[in-house]
């Protein structure tokens, strides 16, 4: 993380006028904020934690304790969701799905996807871009790609009926802003997948966005879907942050669909790559992912839901032919005007601080503070 890098710099360009939501470490510990006309509020004497608080918006900031202008908090960064699920929608752009076939086809070895990538684009070209999931325009595509050979899995959930939703994380397990985030140490073929985060409470509602990270272990689920878990979780592997902003009249889902998403990593050697995702591109709504995750499963806490990436890093790096993968050290900022810059350096996730505040932690720590009880209570009810 550069030293000169502070919490203003990647605050949205608008940031006084919008309305968050976050998680800060205080003396006491974690603890919720609201904030409000650029004011930081703790929220934890009203709702001791994110999820909570998410459930019972709108709350006006005076329920809470003022902490300061935004700007000015000199106190640490946490990942802006707790008891939230942590889900992910994969091959959500349809133009994506082509590196995921790829990464099947090559079996995780990068140097043999450039004549790989070159076949089926060659023989799918722009129709992908244009097809509906689950249409009767995807099924023929469908149908053609098998006779030639082509189909994948991975075009399955790309412009299929059903999408690809999966687990990215344990509850309480994504790091935050400015904070390491971990690639494991056997992956020789990696990336970031720079996100638009919806928050989605108890009831299904979508009230916010944030960025995301969801670190991607090209070698591993190119070698088996299977490994898809070993791909996407492991310490410090996912990042989101810095706040969640709240949906309002000014702020809304539609400012969501049209976002563009800039990736820029720097690279300790010199090297730099810049990247866009741009959001009119997906393939599925965002409410229609949020639909689906919510189908016959309940979420009692409610969840963070990544939308997927348009990004597939393809620029060399060390040797010609074999794309990018990441090093030790490189820095990774993911932005969006009305989001703000979620920022983090990379370690191998042996190296990245451990995990170590669970939920029992948590509760233990809430209890501690006198946080629970009558919460616990009105929760049930």
């Amino acid at each position: 993380m550069p030293s000169t890098l502070a919490l203003r710099d990647c605050l949205p360009a608008d940031w006084r006028s919008g309305r968050f939501l976050g998680r800060v470490l205080t003396a006491q510990g974690p603890s919720p904020i609201l904030v409000e006309g650029g004011v930081a509020y703790d929220m934890s004497a009203f709702a001791p934690t994110l999820s909570l608080l998410a459930d019972r918006m709108p709350v006006p900031a005076s329920a809470g304790i003022p902490l300061g202008p935004l700007d000015a908090l000199d106190l640490p960064i946490l990942s802006p969701v707790d008891l939230q699920c942590v889900k992910a929608c994969g091959v959500t752009f349809a133009l994506s799905a082509i590196e995921r076939v790829i990464e099947e086809r090559a079996r995780g070895d990068a140097t043999a996807a450039a004549g790989i990538r070159e076949r089926l684009e060659e023989r799918v070209g722009g129709s992908i871009r244009a097809v509906v999931p689950g249409s009767p325009e995807a099924e023929s595509l469908k149908q053609a790609l098998i006779e030639d050979g082509l189909w994948s899995q991975y075009l399955e959930v790309a412009i299929g009926p059903d999408a690809e939703v999966f687990t990215k994380a344990p509850v309480l397990a994504t790091v935050g802003w400015g904070a390491q985030i971990g690639v494991r140490s056997d992956s020789t073929w990696n990336n970031p997948e720079p996100e638009i985060v919806l928050l989605v409470d108890s009831r299904g509602t979508a009230i916010g966005a944030t960025l995301g990270n969801d670190v991607n272990l090209r070698d591993f689920e190119g070698r088996s879907a299977l490994l898809l878990g070993k791909a996407k979780d492991n310490n410090a592997s996912c990042s989101l942050g810095p706040l969640v902003r709240l949906f309002d009249e000014d702020f809304t889902i539609d400012d969501v669909r049209r976002a563009e998403v800039a990736l820029t990593i720097e690279g300790p050697e010199g090297y730099r790559l810049e990247g866009c995702s741009s959001m009119s591109q997906i393939s599925r709504d965002p409410l229609e992912l949020v639909r689906q995750t919510l189908s016959e499963h309940d979420y009692p806490d409610g969840f963070a839901l990544f939308l997927g990436t348009l990004f597939a890093p393809v620029q060399d790096r060390d040797e010609a032919g074999r794309g990018f993968t990441h090093k030790v050290g490189d820095v990774v900022e993911i932005s969006t005007p009305r989001l703000g810059r979620l920022v983090n350096t990379v370690v191998t996730s042996k190296e990245a601080a451990p995990w170590d505040l669970g939920i029992g932690a948590l509760l233990t720590n809430l209890a501690g503070r006198g946080l629970l009880g009558q919460q616990v209570t009105e929760q049930v009810r």
